[in-house]
């Protein structure tokens, strides 16, 4: 084509545009870049949507369902799975459908109210650490270092037996009161690489509190180890609580748990087995659910494996 030809062609189209009129992709936020990472893992969106139908299970289902966890005189007892009762009836008069239910439902409600207290506590403290150092962190991280060595599950298993715990708040709160010793850790360490930062040295040249540097700053720029250190303990918190309850120091009856169904269906393993295999079955899909979704969302947040898109 000669050059008045590709001169009339332009002229035609309206003229030559620049770089900038060029670009058609549009800048996306940090949240979407998030969104696009986790979704492209897909094992931790098929994790994201077991554990959404299970706590719809939990938690809507009570709502539909016409049978509690508690016992009914007028149900068939020791009933196999039927229609009516799709994971059968118990000895005693329970409905096992209604009662796996109200498990679940207790059992994520111990993780989550776990995983709150472990990363409010843990920030808290290692933020404190990190910023202030000196005192401040020898103080903390001393006593970090002391109940630290002491196992958690035996330190929740004295105090389950000193306080009589038999509600899943009890054993929550107890859970999380001494297990945000390792998120603090963390969070110090984050903090202690942050605090020398030019954006931190920025803010306080224009007389920002420390209190306003952290919370606006440091614990931001470390929330990503924050979310994946608290969904993890999630599973943490639920394993813990189901062996509590398996050996009779947590959840106790008239309320269940998962690892209490598991408990009182063990003496049936080989005359009712599903009693005793359905909530094995759903501990161990809800920890690994969880379990995958932490690993996404470790790999969405991580900066490392995302690129600035415009």
């Amino acid at each position: 084509m000669s050059e008045l030809e590709v001169r009339s062609t332009t002229e035609q189209e309206g003229g030559p545009r620049g770089d900038a009129e060029a670009i058609t992709t549009k800048e996306r936020s940090q949240f979407q870049m998030i969104a696009r990472q986790f979704f492209r893992h897909r094992l931790a969106v098929g994790s994201l949507v077991v554990l959404i139908l299970i706590a719809l299970f939990a938690f809507v289902g009570p709502l539909l369902w016409p049978f509690d966890h508690t016992i009914h005189r007028e149900i068939p007892i020791g009933e196999r799975p039927t229609w009516s009762h799709p994971f059968g009836t118990t000895r005693q008069g329970h409905d096992y459908f209604g009662q796996m239910m109200r498990a679940t439902q207790q059992t994520l409600k111990v993780g989550l109210v776990v995983a709150i207290m472990v990363s409010g506590i843990g920030t808290l403290m290692g933020a404190l650490a990190g910023f202030y150092r000196g005192l401040v962190d020898s103080v903390i991280m001393r006593g970090v270092d002391i109940l630290i060595i002491v196992p958690l599950l035996a330190v929740v298993l004295v105090l389950s037996t000193a306080f009589r715990t038999t509600s899943w708040y009890h054993v929550a709160l107890i859970i999380g009161a001494f297990g945000w010793l390792g998120t603090s850790r963390v969070v110090r360490g984050m903090v202690l690489s942050l605090r020398e930062q030019e954006f931190v040295e920025a803010s306080r040249a224009l007389g920002a509190s420390d209190a306003r540097i952290m919370g606006r700053h440091l614990v931001p720029n470390a929330i990503g180890v924050i979310i994946v250190d608290a969904t993890l303990w999630i599973a943490i918190a639920i394993l813990i609580e189901a062996t509590l309850s398996f050996i009779g120091f947590g959840i106790t009856i008239p309320d269940t748990s998962l690892g209490l169904l598991i408990q009182s269906a063990q003496t049936m393993i080989f005359t009712r087995p599903e009693l005793f295999y359905i909530p094995g079955v759903f501990l161990i899909i809800i920890c690994l659910s969880i379990n995958f979704i932490g690993d996404g969302l470790r790999d969405a947040l991580d900066p490392k494996q995302q690129t600035v898109r415009k």
